[in-house]
């Protein structure tokens, strides 16, 4: 199989695009290696794939029509897309809002163009978020809950991602499938990821900054899981009975809410340092707890995530200390 994987130099999609190359699968990996955060790390994630006689590399935007529509004249041969760019953070859309239109919008309908007009796609799986269940309080979320009410733009955009992934799925018959990804963490991770975050300025000994005073839960789910439920997902492309649209839409987590404080405590315990705790009151767009039923996607893909925090923090911390040659 020849997949187009966009953001193959972020942090799930390099990871996905090294199993797949593992599998055998070919690899059109798309990054534009933005400045987001610092593109040294996404030049190294990248230069792992480059190494494989499997992956292609086009430096692109997925929201610029030209570039996108050039990669696929280079590659007529892509049956599967998984599309992971996007702009991520809730706190970022704060203050850079219309970064989040282009990439999670249009960046989006790009690539759904492309698999429309590719008479070989056999799968379009695209990346959503947990933000979209918004301020519910039922536990745990359900692909079932009503979703219309994000308190972030982000949310917004990942929400709207999901609607027009599902109307071109109606219209052109596209076997599509959205992920909402809960709080991934790992080796390889974003600089501005929790874990990350918390790590470096531990071993720098400056304070954390921990919101709600602490008070947060959330369905950690190791980078390892999260790869095995998108390739179990691409294998299984919903059918279509000529009906209802080849769509289907699942959580991807842990199942599992995890104390904040516990997970700052693993980091702490496997950096042997204590950190300095700045609590701070909850952030706009924020959210006290997730928690992620993964009831459907167990049942049609058979996801089982395996990977406790106990296991993935250490794992992480490992990492962190050997790219950082700490």
């Amino acid at each position: 199989m020849s997949v187009l994987v966009t953001g193959a130099a972020g942090f799930i999609g390099y990871h996905t695009s090294l199993r797949l190359l593992a599998r055998g699968d070919t690899v059109v990996g798309v990054d534009d290696l933005n400045d987001y955060y610092d593109p040294t790390l996404k030049r190294a994630r990248l230069a792992q794939l480059t190494a494989h006689p499997g992956f292609s590399f086009a430096h692109a935007d997925i929201a610029d029509r030209a570039a996108m529509a050039a990669v696929a004249a280079r590659h007529p041969e892509v049956t599967g897309y998984i599309n992971l760019a996007a702009q991520a953070g809730v706190r970022h859309s704060l203050t850079a809002p219309h970064d989040y239109t282009r990439a999670n919008v249009e960046g989006l309908l790009v690539m759904l163009e492309l698999a429309r007009h590719n008479p070989k796609c056999r799968h379009f799986v695209y990346a959503s978020s947990s933000s979209v269940y918004g301020a519910n309080t039922k536990l745990p979320f359900s692909v079932d809950d009503r979703v219309d009410q994000p308190i972030s733009l982000y949310a917004a955009t990942k929400r709207a991602g999901e609607l027009m992934s599902h109307s071109y799925s109606h219209l052109y018959r596209i076997p599509t499938t959205g992920l909402r990804f809960f709080t991934v963490y790992g080796p390889w991770g974003r600089p501005d990821m929790a874990a990350y975050l918390f790590a470096k300025a531990i071993l720098a000994g400056e304070p954390i900054r921990v919101f709600n005073n602490g008070d947060m839960r959330r369905d950690f789910t190791y980078i390892d899981d999260i790869v095995s439920g998108v390739l179990g997902v691409l294998d299984n492309p919903p059918g279509d009975d000529g009906k209802a649209p080849p769509y289907h839409l699942y959580n991807i987590g842990n199942n599992n809410s995890e104390s904040l404080m516990d997970f700052i405590g693993l980091i702490e315990q496997c950096l042997g340092r204590k950190a300095d705790y700045q609590f701070e009151p909850m952030q706009p767009g924020d959210v006290k707890e997730t928690y992620a039923d993964i009831s459907a996607i167990q049942t049609k893909v058979g996801f089982a995530p395996t990977t406790p925090i106990s296991v993935g923090i250490p794992r992480f911390i490992d990492w962190f200390k050997q790219y950082h040659g700490v």
